[in-house]
């Protein structure tokens, strides 16, 4: 990974940056690599840069290895990854680069808003709706509808500010307090300033090989054992349950079934909590906690580093942050280095983990699931 936050390069930079980071780790920097997937959502609306797949490849000297932009909204980084997976599982390719980047700091933050509110649905879109709106709207309901204490949700704020304040590469690097989270300002009643993940630039990157010749570059090999998507209605007004998402129970099912794995078998997740209460709805849907029981868990300190299920100890997009299409592949990096144990102070004991991207709200996900080997 790069450091995430306001940074000064352009999106093929970081992507540079990241890569040539993921190649010395594999040790892979004289190997030929066969596919290059880009996860991205919007280079061309923050900088007027297209063909960013071809920059990078030039800028690494993989010729002639093929490549592609894959742009999924904020799932772009979950969805490259799948679809390098599946170029090495089908033996088309033998090695593998995913890289994912965002250069979001580039415009105003009014107009990042309104870039990334174009991943509404056109009708929904016309009336004014952001997702920013759509989170307030739900929070309100889950609230309502499960007894959940505002207190509750903010807490997970504090905890993913804590764990990113573990991490060097995280954008906010400083724990916050339950009050600093309910005091700040309101964004989209009933979510405060503190509830919201931050606009950001950086990038991520992986290296993939066939199980088979992992052991040439590393004693350290994670296996991708479970790897699913799926998509919802895109339009939410016509979903029949707000707090349902429904590409994430899909996916998450696809994924554990493949793995031959339960939501028992997680030691450790990294969720996509664009807002603080999605991380919970998240948690319920891939079966984690009951419905309506997510916020207990976060109340009870099950989610925490120490708990039963850490939950984003990269810091979460809230903390880390979410420069669009590095997220996915951000979230990978982190459960892999858990699972070699090389995350510092905060570590976790794991062997198995999970990650879940989300497009959009909901509108689809991908779920991966990793072990150690």
């Amino acid at each position: 990974m790069t450091k995430f936050g306001k940074r000064e390069e352009g999106v093929v930079k970081l992507l540079s940056e990241a890569s040539l980071r993921a190649l010395s780790d594999s040790k892979t920097e004289q190997e030929r690599f066969d596919g290059v997937f880009v996860a991205n959502m919007g280079s061309g609306e923050f900088e007027g840069k297209t063909g960013i797949h071809n920059g990078l490849i030039s800028d690494l000297a993989l010729e002639p290895a093929f490549g592609t932009k894959v742009e999924n909204t904020s799932g772009s980084g979950g969805t490259a990854f799948m679809l390098g997976w599946l170029s090495v599982a089908s033996g088309q390719s033998d090695m593998v680069l995913v890289a994912g980047a965002e250069k979001m700091t580039s415009v105003s933050t009014d107009m990042a808003t309104e870039i990334i509110a174009t991943l509404t649905h056109e009708e929904e879109f016309k009336q004014g709706i952001t997702l920013l709106s759509f989170a307030g709207m739900t929070a309100r309901h889950y609230m309502e509808r499960y007894g959940a204490p505002r207190d509750a949700i903010a807490k997970v704020a504090v905890k993913n500010h804590a764990n990113g304040a573990l991490n060097p590469n995280a954008q906010f690097q400083k724990p916050v307090t339950l009050e600093q989270v309910l005091t700040s300002p309101m964004i989209a009643d009933p979510l405060r300033l503190y509830d919201f993940c931050p606009i950001t630039d950086g990038a991520a990157a992986l290296v993939l090989v066939p199980a088979d010749r992992a052991s040439s570059f590393t004693d350290k090999a994670v296996k991708i054992s479970g790897v699913a998507g799926a998509t919802d209605t895109h339009v939410v007004h016509e979903r029949q349950d707000l707090t349902v998402l429904k590409s994430v129970k899909l996916a998450g099912e696809r994924a554990y079934r493949m793995a031959g794995k339960s939501p028992t078998d997680i030691q450790v997740a990294e969720l996509h909590d664009m807002f603080t209460l999605m991380e919970i709805i998240l948690s319920e849907d891939l079966g984690f906690f009951g419905k309506g029981e997510g916020w207990k868990a976060v109340e009870d300190g099950l989610t925490e580093r120490g708990g039963r299920l850490p939950i984003n100890t990269s810091g979460g997009l809230k903390s880390r942050g979410h420069p669009i299409g590095a997220t996915g592949v951000a979230q990978l990096v982190e459960i892999t280095q858990q699972l070699q144990g090389r995350c510092g102070a905060r570590q976790v004991r794991a062997d198995v983990g999970l990650a879940c991207n989300e497009a959009g709200f909901g509108n689809s996900a991908v779920v991966s699931i990793l072990e150690r080997v």
